[in-house]
């Protein structure tokens, strides 16, 4: 709580290093630049989440998902606008390998992709002829195929959504959005949520929030082993959260987790950084509970950090992995 009295998150001249980068394990150094501190970019959302970067554009797009909107952040003149509203109480995003907007909605429930001229495609809004829960946050495999999340928090109340009853099991699925072919990759995990490759895509790592209705049960994430680009096998804790839960995360190109921590009170709430053995190596501390994050910048060494009501940026001495 002491790294984050005294600060003005706005506008505060922040004395190097900045205190809210706290290295627990030597192996975070490295990444750590000496003078550069956490920025706020952006307050004035509900509840922000989906972050992605948009080089050729030199923008960030994230969620507002209660306000049903997705907001664009440009980077050359930091001022935000509004990309698109209604979003359909839109939540993560990603792009795929030609650079398109892919999106999970709340409302509609479905995975869309947003064209080059802007129009809109349903990739996927069913299963075996049932609606999905509530697609939740998204990545795209180096092969072109959709992995995508389906907790269900889109339905659990009109603020995000709209109050409806689950159609199908929480689960992890595997699109082809050539042909729209669909397979369920894990029911492992309460609540799926956060989700990536590693750099070479030979993991693929989860985040189960479900833990929260289990008193006594932490938050995890889960690593697998992926078999021919389409299975998972030999599933496996990758790290203890503890009491805070891990919403979204990245990885980096040295196979970092970064993720998000929050709802466990101002020691937790932020980013905390695991190495690619699991161990909690740093953490980034801010004064709200956060919700995903991604890499950017002319560079990819500038972490963008959805954040509550806000959004944050660090630049940090590492790079996203290279997907989209």
């Amino acid at each position: 709580m002491d790294r984050l009295m005294n600060r003005d998150w706005d506008k505060g001249v922040v004395r190097y290093p900045d205190p809210a980068i706290e290295v627990i394990d030597p192996r975070f150094t490295p990444y750590v630049l000496g003078s550069a501190a956490v920025e706020r970019i952006y307050t004035g959302a509900r509840w922000t989440e989906g972050p992605v970067w948009f080089g050729d554009g030199r923008y960030l797009l994230f969620s507002d998902i209660p306000n049903n909107r997705i907001l664009r952040w440009t980077e050359e003149t930091e001022e935000i606008s509004v990309y698109r509203q209604p979003s359909n109480n839109c939540n993560g995003n990603t792009r795929d390998r030609q650079g398109r907007l892919i999106t999970c909605e709340h409302l509609t429930r479905r995975v869309t992709r947003t064209e080059y001229d802007g129009s809109i495609t349903v990739l996927a809004d069913q299963f075996e002829g049932k609606r999905f829960n509530a697609p939740n946050d998204v990545v795209v495999h180096s092969d072109g195929h959709i992995w995508f999340t389906d907790p269900g928090y889109g339905i659990l109340m009109n603020y995000e959504g709209k109050k409806s009853e689950f159609e199908r099991p929480t689960a992890v699925y595997r699109l082809n959005p050539e042909n729209g072919a669909m397979t369920v990759v894990t029911t492992d995990q309460e609540k799926p949520n956060g989700l990536c490759f590693s750099p070479d895509f030979s993991k693929f790592y989860v985040s189960d929030t479900g833990a929260s209705h289990k008193p006594g049960h932490p938050f995890t994430i889960t690593v697998y082993d992926v078999e021919d680009g389409a299975r998972l096998k030999n599933g496996r804790v990758f790290c203890d959260m503890g009491p805070a839960a891990s919403d979204g995360f990245r990885c980096d190109v040295d196979g970092n987790i970064w993720t998000s921590a929050g709802w466990a009170g101002e020691e937790s709430d932020g980013v905390h950084v695991f190495a690619p053995d699991g161990d909690l190596i740093g953490k980034i501390h801010l004064p709200e509970p956060v919700s995903n994050l991604c890499f950017g910048g002319a560079k990819k060494n500038r972490l963008f950090i959805t954040a509550s009501q806000s959004v944050y940026a660090l630049y940090v001495e590492t790079q996203g992995a290279q997907y989209p």
